[in-house]
């Protein structure tokens, strides 16, 4: 499959023998469809990821076990201060409502937890322990876990955004998700993705800043990613309430559940139709391109037809390398 170079410019389509940027990585609605391969890695992915945030979680339970290990009843447990935190969770405060109770609430909260279920246990109070702080954490690791698609998609097409721009020399900034400071990228920047929310560069049509899940103010909702013709430290409230310099806007979708792809695909096309509208009303077509990692057949077929009459510029299966190399490419290049 022909993949553009990061470094060459796309030329806009106006000659008929000038292929569309989606005709350079795909042929049919066919190869925007996700293979049964791709959505088996892709659940492998997942299930290394939640391991990977468990991790802390299990640590926690081990520290806590080998501290309450020192007590020898479960009423012990109220005057180990160091372990007032991990019984609070095991009785199924969150971290958000211990911010809002106070110290006494708290404290009947860990003797409900050794009244009812500690010492009912008897020897085995420790290990009741332990289970109902692993319980509840898990409970903590779905919630995080129900975004992680989308984290693990933005990570992939950050890395190929970052390979292209480098590739062609481009000095480039990024924005830091917490800090929310712009700072030039470092040579050595691994895992700099885990924490990125927006990218900028000199491209050769000029500056460019692609920001992530921003508020367009013209459309009034987030949208997964905005590119405007502006450097970041040009970047301001009125530029960005400028139509104008918006050039390309998409939605990124990383779950891959085939089950879910029609749901997600809903949700994005009501995004993408609500980006449409206004710009249009403003008398302005910024390239509005879709790239998601579940593509049932159905839904590929309805892409390709908005890919087919120009409602959609762009589009990419993000579990295939070389669509999201030939995606990369032009969005770096437009």
């Amino acid at each position: 499959m022909a993949v553009m170079p990061c470094g060459n410019v796309f030329m806009s389509g106006e000659r008929n023998n000038v292929p569309k940027p989606y005709q350079l990585h795909l042929k049919s609605s066919e190869d925007l469809e996700t293979s049964y391969e791709a959505i088996r890695a892709g659940f492998v992915a997942l299930a290394l990821e939640k391991n990977r945030r468990a991790s802390p979680f299990i640590a926690e339970a081990r520290a806590l076990k080998s501290a309450a290990s020192k007590a020898k009843t479960p009423a012990d447990l109220l005057d180990m201060a160091e372990i007032q935190p991990g019984l609070l969770t095991a009785a199924g405060v969150s971290d958000k409502a211990t911010k809002h109770l106070q110290d006494s609430d708290k404290r009947d909260a860990v003797k409900g937890l050794i009244e009812n279920f500690l010492e009912p246990a008897g020897a085995n109070f420790v290990e009741e322990l332990v289970f109902r702080f692993l319980l509840i954490r898990g409970d903590t690791l779905g919630g995080s876990m129900r975004n992680v698609g989308g984290f693990i998609a933005q990570k992939k097409l950050t890395r190929a955004i970052l390979a292209c721009l480098q590739l062609a020399g481009h000095k480039c900034h990024w924005l830091h998700a917490n800090t929310k400071a712009w700072s030039e990228l470092p040579s050595d920047n691994a895992d700099v993705e885990l924490s990125l929310r927006g990218l900028s560069w000199n491209g050769s049509k000029g500056p460019r800043t692609l920001l992530y899940n921003t508020t367009v103010p013209l459309v009034g909702n987030n949208v997964d990613l905005s590119m405007l013709k502006c450097s970041f430290n040009e970047l301001n409230r009125k530029i960005k309430h400028t139509p104008s310099y918006y050039i390309a806007l998409g939605e990124l979708k990383g779950g891959i559940d085939p089950g879910g792809a029609d749901e997600h695909w809903k949700t994005a096309g009501s995004a993408l139709s609500r980006i449409q509208k206004p710009f249009a009303q403003k008398k302005l077509k910024p390239d509005i391109f879709f790239i998601a990692a579940a593509i049932e057949a159905k839904m590929a077929v309805e892409i390709w037809d908005l890919l087919e009459t120009g409602k959609l510029t762009n589009a990419a299966n993000l579990t295939d390398d070389d669509q999201i190399s030939s995606i990369t490419s032009w969005l770096c290049t437009r």
